[in-house]
């Protein structure tokens, strides 16, 4: 198990029952940069790879 899959499991125990919007995950992810600058090229290739997730599959 990866580090990070914790936080990946703490955010489904925490949100799981939830649905949440890509506004609400934008958000929380430029607070976190805002407040972590020493992450934003991870976040940027996140949010990258993210917005293109869909045009993988084709």
């Amino acid at each position: 198990m990866y580090f990070t899959d914790r936080g990946i499991e703490e955010l489904l125990n925490r949100q799981g029952g939830e649905q949440i919007s890509i506004d609400w995950l934008a958000a929380r992810l430029q607070e976190f940069v805002d407040l972590n600058p020493d992450f934003e090229v991870p976040i940027e290739r996140l949010a990258t790879w993210l917005a293109r997730f869909e045009d993988d599959e084709d």
